[in-house]
């Protein structure tokens, strides 16, 4: 498991009965988890200082009881990195902070590719990339990013955190369908050296196609891998889809790869809690990396 243990502005304060208590910032959250169903050595909704919980409903869905007095939305940071959150329709608040040890990894790469070779500009796309915390966190180690995902609010707010963080340019925002978009770029001849995806478990695409990821998601990479440059740095998979566990990720990728001779790693992703022992799991992600002299294309 790889720990997102670098956080000062997001802290998990406890969990327990299907809820965790969160600090982002100076706002304090209760929020439902699923992986959550070990019991609470507390009453968390008894928590002084919450400032909203997020109820479910019998119906389906739910949505945010606000108990005290809170911004509409506000700013956090991660190292270097500025993000703005704020509660969202389904439980969300725009960012996953667990993915900050994803973060860390692949600018780790993109950094070191660098710095070997002066000059050559790195290029990622990250496709279904929501509110763009890694494409915020690859252009800050100096990639150039091509930004997708289907929904405008979403990429609307990617470019806040963008210019939150300090970037001005260095990421190219399409709103677009992911498979239609890795279509058009395999038609077109264009190439990336890295890829991050974040497919959802289930959805419809916008002709009624029913995508569901144990399904397609292997074809979907298998596609993607046509995009990639000669010399590639990483492909990265996220999932949260209960019961696709890491060595699921680690198959596809090996798979899909084979012929580029990849080094695959696949882990959960985890947060510290302030229950001692306790580590929350927060989904799985695969990594795929290259050695910078690695296999051309044949």
């Amino acid at each position: 498991m790889k720990i997102a243990d670098g956080w000062k502005d997001y802290k998990i304060i406890a969990t327990g009965d299907g809820m965790k208590l969160e600090r982002w910032g100076n706002v304090v959250l209760l929020r439902p988890d699923p992986q959550v169903i070990w019991r609470s050595s507390r009453d968390l909704y008894a928590y002084e200082g919450i400032n909203a919980v997020y109820r479910r409903s019998a119906k389906g869905g739910g949505g945010w009881e606000f108990r005290r007095p809170m911004p509409e939305e506000w700013q956090i940071s991660y190292r270097d990195l500025s993000f703005v959150v704020k509660p969202m329709g389904f439980k969300h608040t725009g960012l996953f902070p667990e993915q900050a040890a994803n973060w860390d990894a692949m600018r780790a790469l993109i950094e070191d590719r660098a710095a070997a070779f002066p000059g050559r500009q790195i290029k990622v796309l990250n496709l279904f990339a929501y509110t763009g915390g890694a494409s915020v966190a690859c252009a800050k180690s100096g990639a150039a990013v091509t930004h997708v995902d289907a929904a405008k609010g979403m990429v609307e707010r990617a470019g806040r955190n963008a210019r939150l963080s300090g970037i001005e340019s260095g990421i190219r925002y399409i709103v677009d369908d992911c498979f239609k978009f890795v279509k058009k770029e395999i038609r077109r001849g264009n190439r990336y050296d890295a890829l991050i995806m974040d497919p959802p478990s289930y959805g419809r695409g916008p002709s009624g196609e029913i995508w569901k990821i144990e399904d397609d998601v292997f074809d979907f990479v298998s596609s993607c891998a046509q995009v990639l440059s000669d010399e590639p740095l990483f492909v990265l998979i996220n999932s949260y889809t209960t019961g696709l566990q890491p060595a699921v990720l680690k198959n596809i990728l090996s798979i899909a790869l084979k012929e580029r001779r990849a080094h695959t790693e696949a882990y959960e992703l985890g947060l510290p809690t302030e229950e001692g022992d306790v580590c929350l799991p927060c989904g799985a992600s695969g990594m795929a990396t290259f050695s910078a002299d690695g296999p051309r294309r044949a």
